[in-house]
């Protein structure tokens, strides 16, 4: 069954007017550039919010857009409120006075009609809070990422931040909470945690996995083929274009589309 609605709560440590500004005007400067954070990680070049109502939010390309909602209530310091266009959800943004700040609360509802609820916001929230508080700006990831397969990413997440001090980018969920996916970081190096399908092989076979950014994907995902590559999976869009081959030891790359925006 569905959940109905998704929610998260961040503190920033600016007035509400600024929040609001930090959320809608300066949303391209604390959207992470990783390569799950789109729904179309080879094209989008920003991430924009039109101001005021009918505006849109946008996932910005070279030659066009994808329109992710249509804003229904814009009250700057107080509420941002838009119509999902890519499922059947509403997102309400309130940004309340705080002690020290402000709280900002997210929460995505899906319609009473609706059947396809995409709940990213309470995962992507956590990251206006580290742009607020830090300037942190994200800028771009390197061209090479390692994926991690966990039977629990939200634990794995806690052990590797805790132990081997890595980034948060996603925000660490509460127990109980068990997101698919999770992304970390080591300086502009995406370290992302899938969840496990299954239990962890016994037999040695690698449950992790590097990922490379190349400038096409295609003419990448060709040459592979032809020079004897064994291709594990061909190029699929799963919000990155990407294809899995493995090397002569076995192991298993990822290669994905790369964004223009990067170096």
């Amino acid at each position: 069954m569905t959940e109905r609605s998704a929610q998260a709560v961040v503190k920033v440590a600016v007035e509400p007017l600024q929040a609001f500004t930090a959320f809608t005007d300066e949303i391209d400067s604390w959207w992470v550039r990783g390569p799950i954070n789109f729904f179309d990680s080879g094209r989008a070049v920003a991430m924009r919010i039109e101001p005021g109502v009918g505006g849109r939010v946008l996932e910005v390309y070279e030659d066009d857009a994808l329109a992710l909602g249509e804003i229904t209530v814009w009250e700057p310091g107080e509420q941002l409120s838009y119509r999902s266009l890519v499922d059947d959800t509403e997102v309400d943004v309130r940004f309340e006075l705080a002690e020290g700040g402000t709280e900002v609360r997210v929460t995505q509802t899906l319609l009473p009609d609706g059947e396809r609820a995409l709940y990213f916001w309470p995962y992507v929230v956590h990251w206006l809070a580290s742009w607020c508080n830090e300037n942190d700006g994200r800028g771009e990831i390197a061209r090479l990422s390692i994926a991690l397969y966990y039977e629990d990413p939200t634990e794995a997440a806690r052990w590797l931040m805790r132990v081997f001090r890595l980034g948060s980018w996603s925000g660490i969920h509460g127990e109980g909470e068990g997101p698919d996916w999770l992304e970390l970081h080591h300086g502009n190096v995406a370290v992302i945690l899938f969840r496990l399908e299954g239990k962890a092989p016994e037999n040695g076979a690698v449950t992790h996995m590097p990922w490379a950014y190349v400038d096409d994907v295609d003419a990448h995902f060709e040459h592979a083929k032809a020079a004897g590559a064994t291709i594990v999976s061909e190029i699929e869009q799963h919000g990155f274009r990407a294809y899995t081959a493995e090397d002569l030891g076995g192991h298993r790359w990822t290669f994905a589309q790369a964004r223009p925006t990067m170096s």
